[in-house]
């Protein structure tokens, strides 16, 4: 079984990972039982008969918008977003939008070409899950969520810069 970073743990995926075949409608996916990641598209044409299970996560590509699942955050239980190459960052922002504007509380995952550089700036826009290259050592990858002690600047994670978070001596203590 295929494992992933899971809240800063190592755990068993038991979720199955759906993808479009070239050509393939997303009207006429069968949809598998179980707990299922399917293509934003997917989604969105078969949302009726979706909609009712518990077992159905979304994955968006990066050049898909977080707003396509503004209605559907509160039933969500994961929401997964695919980095093609690693060095494409849309879905930063897109992991952003969907924890700090439309409030998505669940499963924040991050799929496709994940590598352990990426974690800690990942966790700091509100992944909370990771399924990392199947090349790469998945136990190496966790040591990046830790990679830096402290952080300057405010994110998802830390919503106080590190100015106002150290207290400084007077100018009477000082002397």
């Amino acid at each position: 079984m295929r494992k992933i970073i899971k809240d800063k743990t190592i755990v068993n995926d038991d979720w199955q990972l759906v993808k479009l075949a070239e050509g393939e409608a997303a009207e006429s996916l069968t949809v598998p039982t179980g707990k299922t990641i399917v293509p934003l598209q997917v989604w969105l044409a078969q949302k009726s008969t979706l909609a009712s299970r518990t077992d159905i996560g979304v994955w968006l590509a990066s050049d898909e918008r977080a707003e396509s699942l503004k209605e559907d955050i509160a039933t969500l239980p994961l929401i997964a977003i695919d980095f093609p190459t690693f060095a494409d960052g849309r879905g930063y922002s897109i992991a952003y939008q969907l924890r700090a504007r439309l409030g998505f509380e669940g499963e924040l995952r991050a799929i496709g070409d994940v590598l352990r550089d990426q974690l800690f700036y990942m966790a700091r826009v509100g992944f909370n899950a990771f399924a990392t290259r199947e090349d790469r050592s998945i136990e190496d990858a966790l040591k990046g969520l830790t990679d830096f002690s402290e952080t300057y600047q405010t994110a998802w994670d830390q919503k106080t810069p590190l100015f106002r978070r150290v207290t400084r001596p007077s100018a009477q203590e000082l002397a």
